[in-house]
This record gives structure tokens, C-alpha cells and sequence, in this order.
């Protein structure tokens, strides 16, 4: 009993060790957002400065972080809604109405997000430019939902594999439609795992920098674009940037720590039978 008592006592502190490393660069990004420049880049790094609010009014106030933020809501919410439309069906016709193909096209599909994006960005930069889609909030929906799109059928097929087929059976014996069947049973059962996959898919679409950076200029920049920004012919603005990667970060941090439980029960389905 009394080793049980240690060996639970050791975990629960490597616990608490693990999750202090993975915190730590966001904590010490916070703390850097209230400190000065010189502060910033002292060497070694200094622990006790006097705090200033200074880097939070430049980075939120004397630039056009709200323009950056707004298109960022906008790109990933539509590009989220518009992967789990499609991503959604095609799962559960994956899923539930396997054909000979249907290995084949899931493993085209994942082999998508293998694919490098900088081995795409030249065509993809020449045929947007040439459609009028560059720097517009269409032009970062359509790629974001590309992006996104293997993520959700993946996910997704395997929730609805999850259901016991059983219910399906029983379902249609009663005389339910496709539809019915899946907005009234198949749906609600795998409503976690949606939510799981839905955030997820706001995570990659919100962080995402690479496309952002080349494929905007101003109009459709979000906020990943708009933090490289305090990099200029100057030198490195470190401790505004802080600023700005904080406030930038905060809102998906938040989404997170509500959307938890959901998130750990969707991701976790399927794992206890």
C-alpha cells in the first residue's frame, strides 16, 4: 500500500515536471511581453524586471491587430465549416459504405498532407494570382479547407466506425431514411469526436503561417502573419512581438480549455470497449 502510495505520488510530479516544460515557453513569452526592449535581450535572462504595459499598447492599439484578428476568425471559422461539410459526408460514406476503392482513397487523401507545401506554393501562387484569389479571404478558406479536409475524413471515418453497427441495423429495420440515420442517431453518438475534430481543425487553420505569409500581403493577413511583422530592417522587436504572439494565441488557448472535456473524450473514443 505504501509503495502504491509513492509510485502515485511520483507520477503525479513527473506529471507536473512534463507539464511545466511544455508550459514553459508560454510562460516566459508572457513575461517577456511586459518587459522593455533591453530587458528583453539582457543576457543572462533577467527573472525580475520592472513590468510595463508599453509592448501591449503598440501591439494591440498603434498597429492593425484587430484587422489581423478579424481576418483570422473569419478564414479559420468558414474554413473549419466548410472542411467538416465535406469532410463529414464523405467519412461516413467511407465508413459505412466501404467499395473497393475506398482504401485507395483514404490513403491518396493522407498522402496529401505529406506533400510539402513549399513544393506547391509556386503554382498554387500563380494560379491564385491569375484567378484573383491572392490575398483574399476566399483564396486562405480554399486552402485551409484543403489542408483540413484529410484531417476530418480521417478522423471522422474512425468515430463512425466506432458505432456499433447494430444500431444501424435496428435503425433501418424501423424504417429510417439515410437521412434520419444520420442526423438523429450517428451524429449525436459521435458529437465528442466532432468537436474534437472541428478544434483541431481551428488549431492547424489558426496557426498556420506558411501559406498565410506568401499567399497574403494585407487584405486576408491573419494574426500569424501580422506577429512576423515585428521583425523589420531595424532589428528584432522582441519584447512587442511577445506582445503580439500573446494576445494572438490567447483566443484558440481559450476555445481549448473550453472545449476540454470534449476534446479529450472525442480523441479518446474508441480507445475502451
Amino acid at each position: 500500500m505504501k509503495t502504491n502510495r509513492w509510485t502515485g505520488f511520483g507520477l503525479t510530479a513527473f506529471t507536473y515536471l512534463v507539464a511545466f516544460v511544455l508550459f514553459f515557453p508560454i510562460l516566459w513569452m508572457i513575461l517577456t511581453s511586459f518587459k522593455t526592449e533591453a530587458d528583453a535581450f539582457a543576457y543572462p535572462p533577467q527573472l525580475l524586471f520592472d513590468p510595463t504595459l508599453a509592448n501591449w499598447e503598440i501591439a494591440l492599439f498603434d498597429t492593425n491587430f484587430l484587422d489581423h484578428l478579424i481576418n483570422t476568425l473569419i478564414i479559420t471559422g468558414l474554413s473549419t465549416a466548410a472542411a467538416l461539410a465535406l469532410g463529414i459526408p464523405a467519412s461516413y460514406a467511407l465508413a459505412y459504405y466501404q467499395t473497393r476503392r475506398s482504401d485507395f482513397t483514404l490513403m491518396w487523401l493522407i498522402s496529401t498532407r505529406m506533400l510539402p507545401p513549399v513544393g506547391v506554393i509556386v503554382p498554387l501562387f500563380v494560379i491564385f494570382r491569375d484567378l484573383g484569389l491572392r490575398d483574399t479571404h476566399l483564396g486562405m478558406i480554399i486552402i485551409y479547407t484543403a489542408m483540413n479536409l484529410p484531417l476530418v475524413v480521417w478522423m471522422m471515418r474512425s468515430f463512425f466506425l466506432d458505432v456499433p453497427y447494430e444500431i444501424l441495423e435496428a435503425s433501418r429495420i424501423d424504417g429510417t431514411s439515410l437521412w434520419q440515420e444520420f442526423r438523429f442517431i450517428v451524429i449525436p453518438l459521435v458529437l465528442p469526436g466532432l468537436f474534437a475534430t472541428a478544434l483541431l481543425c481551428m488549431i492547424f487553420a489558426w496557426n498556420e503561417f506558411f501559406f498565410a505569409f506568401n499567399m497574403t500581403v494585407t487584405d486576408a493577413a491573419p494574426v500569424s502573419v501580422y506577429i512576423s511583422s515585428f521583425k523589420t530592417a531595424e532589428g528584432l522587436f522582441w519584447a512587442k512581438m511577445s506582445a503580439g504572439a500573446t494576445a494572438a494565441v490567447l483566443p484558440i488557448v481559450i476555445a481549448g480549455w473550453i472545449a476540454q472535456r470534449q476534446l479529450v473524450q472525442g480523441l479518446t473514443m474508441g480507445a475502451v470497449k
